[in-house]
């Protein structure tokens, strides 16, 4: 029994020497193969290699972290719902092109035009109709889709080079090589002269106001590169509209000094108006654009953009309110559309968290018609009873 049990204790005392020398030379092993720094004291490798640093897992000097995107970049995926899921494969490039699922931006182009017509319409001699105030309206639409996505393709033809640095534009089709420049360019050209046809629908003095146009959309992306506000050179852009409803209607601007001075002060609200929207726009890309050296008005104020946007939005209302007056407005006009651009301003500022993307997005998104929208109605209202006034006057006139 003694020498059973010293065979047992020696057997044992063996085993765990085996199991001990197993154990420990088994991360040995794995460090020598890599070659890493020296193991810690229980020999296990230094924490910082339990995962080797390799090119796959390091970022690239070609991306650009940003508060809307992953650590690693993900790759492009095919659009799986909305319009461009409907189109035919080849055709998507074209639609991601000219933004045709985010149209936002057609609605911001389109809302000068609206608010001219309907400023407009009151001073037309006669006084423009309902109907021939809808049909513009319908005209104006048409355009401004055609000539948004045509503004698009142009930004991105000048920025396929600065696309692939930023983390929300790298996959559009240029940036990501779907189409190329030479097709993109032709595309653009397409979209041109689908532009010309529907300004030629229009009267001839409108053709005269708007291709100088033309000269603002293709400067905007180089304003990105050389100053710190292309958002301004965007609103002399997005404006232009402003001063179209006028002439489309036949007010003669050259003629009539209150019809001039009242698109003026439209104009230049609607400037400020952009810059504004915008601005709040700029800062989901606030950190790809510091690295990317592109330069955008959120930058240079980021520490005061509040008070920067309360500053655009006071010049708008006031200026908005101007061509009012020079339009010979009535009350429906200052209570509904500088009233209502006051509240729906001042919700908007005050509301928008500038740190995150998603919030900036949404009120970029539904400030298009919450703003427009009021300013919108207001202009509709005062138009309306201004022309039911007038037909009351003829109506008097006739019997008498």
């Amino acid at each position: 029994m003694p020498r059973l049990a010293a065979l047992n204790s020696t057997k044992g005392l063996l085993s765990r020497r085996l199991l001990s020398s197993h154990t420990c030379t088994a991360p040995r092993k794995l460090h020598n193969v890599s070659g890493r720094s020296p193991t810690t004291a229980l020999g296990f490798p230094k924490p910082r290699h339990l995962i080797p640093a390799s090119p796959s897992h390091r970022r690239g000097a070609h991306t650009i972290e940003s508060p809307s995107s992953p650590a690693v970049p993900a790759p492009y995926s095919p659009p799986t719902s909305g319009i461009l899921s409907r189109l035919p494969k080849s055709w998507v490039p074209y639609g991601e092109l000219i933004r045709i699922d985010k149209p936002t931006g057609t609605y911001y182009l389109f809302f000068p035009c609206l608010f001219s017509t309907l400023m407009a319409a009151p001073l037309a001699a006669p006084p423009a109709s309902p109907l021939s105030v809808l049909g513009t309206g319908v005209l104006f639409f048409a355009g401004a889709l055609v000539m948004r996505g045509a503004g698009c393709s142009i930004n991105d033809l000048w920025d396929r080079s600065l696309d692939p640095h930023v983390s929300r534009t790298r996959h559009r089709p240029l940036a990501r090589g779907a189409i190329t420049p030479l097709q993109a360019l032709t595309y653009t050209g397409v979209q041109l002269l689908a532009g010309l046809g529907i300004l030629l629908q229009f009267p001839l003095p409108c053709l005269f106001y708007g291709v100088p146009s033309l000269l603002f959309v293709a400067s905007y992306p180089l304003a990105k590169r050389v100053t710190y506000y292309p958002q301004f050179v965007l609103g002399l852009t997005f404006s232009w509209g402003a001063v179209m409803g006028f002439p489309a209607l036949g007010v003669d601007l050259l003629s009539d000094g209150a019809a001039l001075t009242a698109a003026a002060l439209l104009y230049a609200s609607n400037v400020a108006w952009t810059v504004l929207y915008d601005m709040i726009y700029a800062h989901m890309d606030i950190r790809d654009d510091a690295k990317a050296g592109i330069k955008s008005i959120a930058l240079k104020h980021d520490a005061e953009t509040k008070k920067v946007l309360t500053g655009l939005a006071v010049v708008q209302i006031g200026l908005l309110g101007a061509a009012g007056m020079a339009a010979g407005a009535g009350p429906a006009f200052f209570v509904g559309s500088c009233g209502g651009a006051a509240l729906t301003l001042g919700w908007m500022i005050k509301r928008v968290n500038l740190k995150s993307v998603k919030d900036c997005w949404w009120w970029f998104v539904n400030g298009c018609w919450i703003t427009g929208g009021a300013i919108s109605t207001g202009l509709a209202v005062d138009y309306l009873l201004r022309y039911a006034e007038d037909d009351n006057t003829k109506g008097q006139k006739d019997n008498a």
